[in-house]
């Protein structure tokens, strides 16, 4: 059940999210934080479900310009009126994980219930390619989207973005940097869980949290490979947290687990925003952990999380038409 956040934390498992740990355990699933990047990696891959993902009207396979590069995206294109508003949505995974294929299931259903194109993009890892690569290549994307997707059937006036973990963090840097370099004109920004401070010392950085979930110390693997000097930490387009300055920026739902060493940051963010002036919706939900969202193939929390982000954004987009 999703609330607005209260002091209070019961750190209490739904029953679904329990009977979710004992499988993993049951699986000998590890902790990320034990993992190699390459085994990480191989073990996303064999883990990627071999079920049929939700119909869309088309999906488009693209490339797309960026600084360093070209950058890999895929469009999805629900049955609605052209042309659609766009989100734009960078993936998960600690900037070392995550493709175009595991966020492939999710898009599709945002894509849906949002009546919107999705455009997911696969910006260049950690730690091949550390802080600030990502950024650069998710903020390429943006600009991208906004110069030419006219003639994709897009309507440019109505972009958001959105990330969940490291994308919500990559989605947060990308808002205040299209502010900051008079970049394109975003109309919402969707962070599900985002990590936004490599130094948080925030009261669920320090609880712990049952094996085999997401704790703090695969917070700290995370962030170890994403940032090739630990000073770089302290830049506001690596850690949004550190920013003197939200004024200004695309109203937001930030979206957070009770469960999870995240937690508290997204709430600070979603504070943050709201002193800025920022219409900012804050909703946590109870008993989950962080990756919730997009396991709505076993957690009716995620399925409650995904209807809430696709309400949220129509109800963007359609201001944004005004």
């Amino acid at each position: 059940m999703a609330k607005r956040p209260s002091r209070r934390v019961t750190s209490r498992l739904h029953p679904q999210v329990e009977a979710l740990r004992q499988r993993r355990l049951a699986a000998s699933v590890r902790p990320v934080h034990e993992l190699s990047v390459a085994d990480a990696r191989e073990i996303e891959i064999a883990g990627l479900s071999s079920n049929m993902s939700e119909p869309v009207a088309e999906v488009r396979d693209f490339v797309l310009a960026g600084s360093a590069g070209p950058i890999a995206a895929r469009m999805y294109l629900p049955d609605a009126p052209r042309p659609l508003p766009v989100l734009a949505y960078f993936l998960g995974g600690g900037w070392v994980l995550g493709s175009l294929e595991t966020v492939d299931p999710l898009c599709r259903r945002l894509a849906n219930a949002a009546e919107c194109a999705v455009v997911s993009i696969a910006y260049r890892r950690a730690p091949e390619h550390p802080f600030p690569a990502a950024v650069e290549d998710c903020y390429a994307a943006a600009c991208w989207l906004a110069e030419e997707g006219d003639g994709h059937a897009l309507d440019v006036r109505r972009l958001a973005v959105a990330g969940a973990s490291s994308g919500g963090n990559l989605a947060a840097t990308v808002a205040r940097l299209a502010r900051d370099r008079d970049g394109p004109s975003l109309a919402f920004q969707l962070l599900v869980y985002p990590p936004l401070d490599h130094r948080a010392a925030t009261p669920s950085r320090r609880e712990s949290v049952e094996r085999p979930f997401f704790g703090p110390e695969d917070v700290a693997w995370c962030w170890s490979h994403y940032l090739a000097d630990p000073a770089d930490g302290d830049s506001p387009s690596a850690s949004p947290l550190r920013a003197s300055d939200l004024s200004a920026l695309p109203s937001a739902l930030v979206i957070t687990a009770e469960v999870d060493p995240l937690r508290d940051e997204g709430e600070l963010y979603a504070a943050r925003l709201r002193e800025a002036g920022v219409p900012t919706e804050l909703v946590r939900f109870d008993g989950v952990v962080h990756g919730f969202f997009s396991l709505t193939n076993e957690l009716d929390s995620a399925v409650e999380a995904q209807e809430l982000a696709a309400a949220a954004l129509r109800r963007a987009f359609a201001d944004a038409r005004v």
